[in-house]
């Protein structure tokens, strides 16, 4: 893909609305949410999860209320950057998928994705603490060397997860297949590139027709024909939607049923982390 210039890109500020601010991340240990994903089961519910720390994942309402910590053994390989949501062992299930990609000086010689089925929560629950054992590891390794990423997303039309590196430019979109459990690193395949760098998180909407690539500054907006690979939509040139630059900054994620997207920040500057939603108009 060139490296077209970012000014070439048109503001699609005709579909999607202001910034709505849903209120403050309720529970004070989410201190450097990196990644956020509504979840498909479960109304109102939105999972969340630090880049460090406890290996867990944070369930909260719509509203940025706690209701519950769900900590992942057997994944604990550090520097979880994103979160998703997809197809897995079983056709009538929806798995949760964290990305362990992170790598701030690009060293590592592979990399992680943990899986585990989404639990069942209620917006109204108290909020509870449990431990999930039964999680699947798939390590990987890119083709081309090391890469620090940020931003992991499941395609639900194919089934595929999808990286997209961080600090070079162009920015680098490896496919992964959901190959679980993978104890040997596979090898991910590079299949596009983006014409910026700085990238910090994805999203694909439920019915993949819709992609979101947020960089610290912007969110990149990419509609899918029906029938055509992910790769091929990306390698066309983005929109961009509404965004209000966050401290920290590094979220985005697709509404349930794609009726405007999230965007929650790390806790920076000494700036308590909220909960914003952009609606589709």
């Amino acid at each position: 893909m060139g490296c077209a210039s970012l000014n070439q890109y048109s503001s699609s500020t005709i579909r999607f609305g202001p910034r709505n601010n849903l209120g403050l991340i309720e529970y004070d240990p989410i201190r450097e949410a990196s990644g956020i994903v509504a979840s498909r089961n479960n109304a109102n519910i939105l999972w969340i999860h630090n880049d460090s720390g406890t290996p867990a994942v944070y369930a909260v309402n719509t509203r940025g209320k706690h209701l519950g910590i769900y900590i992942l053994h057997g994944c604990t390989d550090g520097d979880w950057e994103d979160i998703t949501i997809g197809a897995g062992a079983g056709a009538d299930r929806d798995y949760i998928y964290i990305g362990a990609i992170g790598d701030n000086q690009s060293q590592r010689k592979s990399r992680s994705i943990c899986r585990m089925q989404e639990p069942r929560v209620s917006e109204y629950q108290t909020p509870v603490t449990q431990h999930i054992y039964d999680v699947d590891v798939l390590n990987f390794r890119y083709p081309d060397g090391s890469h620090d990423a940020e931003t992991l997303m499941a395609d639900p039309v194919s089934g595929d997860l999808y990286i997209v590196t961080k600090r070079v430019n162009p920015a680098g979109i490896y496919r992964v297949p959901p190959v679980f459990p993978a104890e040997e690193p596979i090898t991910v395949e590079r299949i596009a590139d983006l014409p910026f760098k700085y990238v910090v998180g994805g999203d694909v909407s439920p019915a993949g027709l819709e992609i979101l690539i947020k960089t610290y500054t912007a969110i990149y907006y990419w509609r899918r024909p029906p029938g055509e690979a992910l790769a091929q939509i990306l390698r066309r040139p983005p929109e961009t939607v509404p965004y209000i630059w966050e401290p920290g900054g590094e979220a985005v994620g697709w509404g349930a049923a794609a009726q405007g997207y999230y965007t929650v920040s790390e806790e920076s500057l000494g700036i308590p982390a909220r909960l914003y939603f952009y609606p589709r108009l």
